[in-house]
């Protein structure tokens, strides 16, 4: 009688999982969804036999959830099962602030790994890293852990500490790596993403760095380049080092400031081919005119490196620094029943030209590879982070955290403008026969 209760409870259970998977088994031979029936058995069989046989009583919620997990692990890097809690904390940071530290994470060669610190958060002042492996929080290894884990455990009140133990690579382009580990201890913040910052710069040329792509971003930058433009701009950096991404219309927007004539930006492309969906500047650029340089790092993902590779596509601007860091999947965010999400890659990016973003370690293809490379140590980049970081009184105008006499030059700043200033001298220069 029990034997045959369990039969019935595995028909049932495919049968359910079949309707779920309906939408995309449908459209296949018979063939294939016998093989799906078969493999969905074998799931059942599993979490049958634990119900029955493990040595302790184990909640079944524990169980459909570890193994959605597993599912979805085997995919990428970035989709992901999320719990319901986690799932809540992902949807609070689509609404513009968090409790946490300030970082993006994602996995790399089986570690957690920062792929920027936000500017002007914990993670940011304490000098964490772009591509610092994440080795220790609090005293547990990270190794083997998930990206939801992960979450979990960076995440909690404004106000509380967390201790988290980072690897470094301080010779990241040599092939005999030196590694060095820091512990370091972040008090918790409400994070709150500013999203555009801006100044003059020596020459008559305006600067705009873009920290992330977030609702606010297009219109901040169009505030920002109208300011700069009556101030006297003749000229734009415009800076996407350690911009993490985020919003794919914001991104497009501000490409668009850049481009006219209804130029593609960029394109995403799904498992069939009718899936690809173009995104295009409009008629006319506001900004089309302006010479400019973009500066990237291994911080830069994403949204910038959409930007990015758009203007160098183009041929509309020079790209200044070092290769991005090759974020170029497209995810879907799908509300589950019990209030868990699936996190899920449908599309990768594409730049005008057909080139891949997303980044292949074992190949090292990937990501946007600047037209000039200029290198900076991790020391550098620690040091740069720190006077790069804002002091405002009231009545006054921002000051650098860093006195000026301990501050160091912005070698790819530099080189940056020293490439506008050429291009003047040589639109300057005349030209005669004999």
């Amino acid at each position: 009688m029990k034997a045959a209760l369990r039969e019935k409870f595995k028909t049932i259970t495919v049968a359910v999982c079949l309707a779920a998977l309906g939408v995309w088994l449908l459209p296949r031979a018979y063939a294939a969804a016998d093989n799906t029936y078969e493999q969905l058995k074998v799931l059942v069989d599993v979490l049958d036999y634990i119900k029955e046989n493990y040595v302790e009583e184990i909640d079944s919620t524990d169980l459909v959830r570890g193994a959605a997990r597993g599912m979805v692990g085997t995919l990428d890097p970035f989709s992901q099962f999320m719990e319901p809690k986690v799932h809540k904390e992902i949807k609070t940071e689509t609404e513009g602030q968090f409790g946490g530290l300030g970082i993006r994470i994602g996995m790399r060669e089986q570690w957690l790994t920062v792929i920027t610190p936000i500017p002007g958060t914990p993670a940011y002042k304490a000098g964490v890293l772009p591509q610092d492996r994440i080795i220790k929080i609090e005293e547990d290894s990270t190794k083997g852990i998930t990206l939801t884990e992960a979450v979990t455990k960076l995440r909690g009140k404004p106000g509380t500490k967390i201790k988290i133990t980072v690897a470094r690579d301080n010779t990241p382009d040599v092939e005999e790596h030196d590694w060095s580990t820091h512990e370091i201890t972040i008090t918790r913040e409400i994070i709150k993403i500013e999203s555009v910052q801006s100044r003059m710069l020596e020459n008559k040329t305006g600067y705009v760095k873009i920290l992330e792509f977030s609702a606010h971003t297009a219109d901040d930058t169009v505030t920002a380049l109208g300011e700069l433009k009556k101030a006297g701009s003749t000229s734009l950096v415009l800076d996407l080092r350690n911009n993490p991404g985020g919003l794919l219309t914001a991104a497009v927007d501000v490409a668009s400031f850049f481009l006219g004539d209804n130029r593609l930006i960029v394109y995403t492309q799904g498992r069939a081919k009718e899936n690809r969906q173009d995104f295009r500047a409009g008629s006319r650029s506001p900004y089309s005119y302006l010479p400019m340089v973009v500066l990237i790092n291994g911080g830069s993902a994403s949204g910038s490196e959409i930007v990015a590779g758009a203007l160098q596509d183009h041929k509309r601007a020079v790209i200044v620094g070092s290769r991005s860091f090759g974020k170029a999947s497209v995810q879907s965010v799908i509300p589950l029943s019990d209030g868990s999400g699936l996190r899920l890659t449908v599309a990768k990016y594409y730049t005008p030209a057909g080139r891949g973003i997303q980044r292949n370690e074992k190949e090292k293809t990937g990501g946007i590879s600047p037209d000039f490379a200029v290198t900076v140590t991790r020391e550098a980049e620690v040091k740069l982070q720190a006077q790069g970081e804002m002091i405002f009184e009231k009545g006054k105008g921002g000051e650098s955290a860093v006195d000026k006499e301990k501050q160091i030059r912005d070698t790819v700043l530099d080189r940056a403008l020293e490439l506008l200033k050429a291009r003047e001298v040589l639109s300057s220069l005349t030209v005669s026969d004999g």
